[in-house]
This record gives C-alpha cells, sequence and structure tokens, in this order.
C-alpha cells in the first residue's frame, strides 16, 4: 500500500509540475489572454493529455530546418528591390483610406502596393478550372501552383492535364500541395503522373509521427496561388477541386467558391510568397527576378499582396481586417465560411453598426465543422444586438473569402475570419483599391444573400438551451481552434 501511495504522490507531483510548466509556457510566449486561459483550464481539467495537447497544437512550431530556412529567406524577402508604392487617385477620401491601409500592410510584409493591374472576378468553379488549364496550355517559360487541397476529378483533371503537356513541352512546372490537405491525391496516381512528365510536385509542411511534439501539425499552407509565365496569377478561396466531385458525403450540399485572376504587377507580390514557400519546403533558392509590367490600357487598379504566416507577423490579418472595419462610412459587407472571430473583431463590427455603418455578414446554414459553427453562432447574440445583419447561406458551403468597404475597397484572398487564419496558417489576402472589381465583388456577394435568411435578433433570442449550452461550450474551447 505504502509503494501505491508514493506512487500516487509522484503522479500529482508530476502532473501539478506540468500544469505549473505550460502557465508558464503560455504566459512566456505571448499567447492572447483567452488562449492562455484556456490552456490552463484543458491542463488542469485534463491530467497529461492536457500537456500532450499543448506539445500537439498548443504553439507554431514549424522544425528547426523549417525555422532556419524563414529566418534566412525572411531576410532575402526583404531585401528585395520591388518597384515603389503605387500612385492612387489623389485626394480620394477612398485612396486615402488605402494608402493608409497598404503602409501598413507594407510595413509588416515588404511587399509594396502595385498599380497598372487588370483584374477579374471569377465565381463559376468549372469555368474558373477550364480558364486555368487554358492559360497553363498558353505557357510558355514557367508555372508555379501552391494549393492547400488538390482533388481528382471533373475539371480538377483538365488542370493535371494541362500541366503534363506543359512539362512535357519542356516547360518549368512547380507544384506545392498541403500534406494534410492533399494527402489522398499526393500518394495517388494524379501526383504520380505529374512527376512522370517532369513536373515538380512537393509536400508543404509534412509532419512524421516522430515529430509531432516538436512541429505543429495543424499548421498548415492554406494559399491557393497560380503563377503563368509573367502573364497571369489567380488567388481566392478556390483549391483545385471539382465541387461535383468534393465531399459529397459532407452533408452541406456544393462548395461555393470565387477566384480573382490579375495580370500586371501585383503578380510580383505573388510570384515572391510562392518563392517563399517553396524555399521553405525545399530549400531551393528562388529562381530569376520579378518584372511583371503594368498592362497597357488598363485601368487603374491597384494591388497589395498580403501574406501571412510563420516569418511575418502573426497579426497582420487581424491588424488590416480591424483597419479595414475601422474606416467604413456607409457599408461594410463580410463573407466566410468560418467566423470565430474573437472579441476584437467582434467589438469592431459592433462598433462600426452602432455608429450607422450597414454591416452585413455572410455564413454559410450548413458546415463541414460543428464546432466551428456553434463557436461562430456565440457571437451572434451581441452582434444582432449592435445592429449587424446576420445573414445564412443555404445553397451550399459558402466557402468564399471576401470584405468590401463602402463599394471602392475590398479584401479577398484565403483568410477566413477564424482564429486559425487571423493567427496561425500560411494565407494570402489582396487589398484592392478598385471599384470596377468591388462592385463586382458587392454583386456577388448580393448573389450570395439573395440564397441566404436574415436572422431575425428577436426570433434569435429565443433558441433552445441545448443550442446555447452548445455555443458556450464551444466558445470556451474557441481560443485553441
Amino acid at each position: 500500500m505504502e509503494d501505491w501511495s508514493w506512487i500516487s504522490i509522484a503522479i500529482i507531483v508530476l502532473d501539478a509540475f506540468l500544469v505549473v510548466g505550460v502557465a508558464l509556457r503560455v504566459m512566456l510566449t505571448r499567447h492572447p489572454p483567452g488562449s492562455s486561459f484556456a490552456w490552463i483550464l484543458v491542463t488542469l481539467a485534463v491530467p497529461f493529455g492536457g500537456f500532450v495537447l499543448y506539445l500537439l497544437v498548443g504553439e507554431r512550431p514549424i522544425g528547426r530546418s523549417r525555422r532556419e530556412r524563414v529566418q534566412d529567406f525572411t531576410l532575402r524577402f526583404r531585401g528585395w528591390q520591388l518597384p515603389g508604392p503605387a500612385p492612387l487617385l489623389a485626394g480620394s477620401e477612398a485612396s486615402r483610406d488605402f494608402e493608409a491601409m497598404a503602409v501598413l500592410a507594407e510595413r509588416i510584409t515588404h511587399l509594396p502596393a502595385r498599380a497598372g493591374n487588370a483584374l477579374t472576378l471569377m465565381s463559376e468553379t468549372r469555368a474558373i478550372l477550364h480558364a486555368l488549364a487554358c492559360d497553363i496550355a498558353t505557357a510558355h517559360t514557367s508555372v508555379d501552383l501552391a494549393f492547400y487541397i488538390w482533388n481528382a476529378g471533373g475539371e480538377a483533371d483538365e488542370v493535371e492535364a494541362a500541366l503534363a503537356a506543359a512539362a512535357a513541352r519542356g516547360v518549368r512546372c512547380r507544384v506545392l500541395l498541403d500534406a494534410m490537405g492533399s494527402k489522398v491525391y499526393l500518394a495517388g496516381l494524379g501526383a504520380a503522373r505529374l512527376r512522370a512528365a517532369g513536373v515538380l510536385v512537393e509536400a508543404a509542411m509534412t509532419v512524421r509521427a516522430w515529430q509531432m511534439p516538436f512541429v505543429r501539425a495543424d499548421l498548415r499552407l492554406h494559399r491557393k496561388i497560380a503563377l503563368i509565365d509573367d502573364s497571369a496569377g489567380y488567388t481566392g478561396s478556390l483549391n483545385l477541386v471539382d465541387p461535383r466531385y468534393f465531399k459529397q458525403d459532407a452533408g452541406v450540399g456544393e462548395w461555393v467558391d470565387a477566384m480573382v485572376r490579375i495580370a500586371g504587377p501585383a503578380l510580383d507580390g505573388l510570384r515572391a510568397v510562392f518563392a517563399y514557400d517553396w524555399m521553405l519546403q525545399t530549400g531551393e533558392p528562388p529562381l530569376g527576378g520579378m518584372a511583371a509590367q503594368a498592362e497597357a490600357g488598363a485601368p487603374l487598379s491597384v494591388v497589395q499582396v498580403v501574406p501571412s504566416g510563420p516569418g511575418f507577423d502573426r497579426g497582420v490579418n487581424l491588424r488590416l481586417i480591424l483597419e479595414a472595419v475601422s474606416r467604413a462610412h456607409s457599408r461594410l459587407l463580410l463573407t466566410t465560411p468560418y467566423f470565430v472571430p474573437g472579441d476584437a473583431l467582434s467589438l469592431a463590427l459592433q462598433n462600426a453598426a452602432l455608429r450607422g455603418v450597414e454591416v452585413r455578414l455572410l455564413l454559410p446554414e450548413k458546415n463541414d465543422s460543428r464546432l466551428v459553427q456553434y463557436a461562430s453562432r456565440w457571437y451572434f447574440d451581441d452582434l444582432l444586438a449592435a445592429g449587424v445583419q446576420v445573414m445564412l447561406y443555404r445553397g451550399g458551403l459558402l466557402h468564399t473569402k471576401s470584405i468590401t468597404v463602402d463599394d471602392t475597397l475590398s479584401l479577398f484572398g484565403t483568410v477566413n475570419l477564424d482564429t486559425r487564419s487571423l493567427h496561425l496558417n500560411f494565407e494570402l489576402m489582396l487589398l484592392v483599391l478598385d471599384e470596377g472589381f468591388t462592385r463586382a465583388l458587392v454583386a456577388l456577394q448580393q448573389s450570395y444573400e439573395a440564397d441566404a435568411v436574415l436572422l431575425d435578433a428577436a426570433a434569435w433570442r429565443q433558441r433552445g438551451m441545448a443550442a446555447r449550452l452548445k455555443e458556450g461550450m464551444s466558445n470556451l474551447v474557441s481560443p485553441l481552434l
């Protein structure tokens, strides 16, 4: 019995030591206050298990070799001599707001805003994939793709065929796919066919079992980038998937996405981000320079490429979105599939509505993550009380990520309004000053709203206790998402 008593005491002491260790660690690593408290609570509530969970996903370690590459390449990245800031529309209020946001973004990312771009907003998935395949088919020197998910089937196979054909005719083709999001494709026949054709295919953020205590397994490459020669680029919310063949058993309907096709100097920023990601994963230095030219006769479209993730200030997305919300004067439209904004962004949206800005937030009614869905709904009471219009889209899983400010400025890309996108993953956002593009984005948002239901504040407050409990419990763990 005495032996068992000593063992029990040793276990209790060890667990207490681990709890204190986690508490000290979260304070020293500057976690957000809510996240720090949540981790301490989890470590207390789940002896030993909480400590193991913190080791796996509590911080943002990317491994020693990747960390060394980040440190090395970040210095090169900051030293690239891109042309200076874009000329703006002198005197307009929109240009002054954009310039303030662009200066903020450039000081964090070291990528300037660039003028003279031609932007085409695209919202029909099969048309997007077909257009991408056609651009690849005309490539002369290079094709670079970086995506979170590549899923075989449908129009995605057309992209694969075009890429293999390009490599076969001597075009340098590189593909970077997230190791988790594209796990099936990377291990399947599609990736094998590309490699056989001469395409360089790499898995990003690979984590082996023995690395899990040292490398965060859920830190993902969430960017979507396509670059064809110096002539065209794509980014937005769409993975390389045909929605007719993707997650059909998830019960949320087809995924609804949008992309932008870019021609002009903003391609330099996309190319810089791809080079950063490629070197981080492979160790290979960037190839060639950046020389995209302004589109002849194109309307003045100013674009700022804003990357985020390890190596960049972890708050760049939140900082820029908060700045955009604070500068809205008349209308603010937000579309996102995942909404766990945290207190700062939630309060900013409430403040905008309270000062008279029309704030409309559009989310999918059904989500592929129940935890995120309930965590999102915990915020609805305060948002509705402040006058924010919350709408739930019923036409599928709305996956577009966009913000428009006063129908003149827009934010568009891969960034969700949740903890993972705002603070963790490798993401990409475009800050755009172009009334034509923004009007097209507003029209797209309004087309989504036509298939959405507007929440009534009084009716929402009458929801049952079970729903409230689910929302409250999800909110408790939301800092850990």
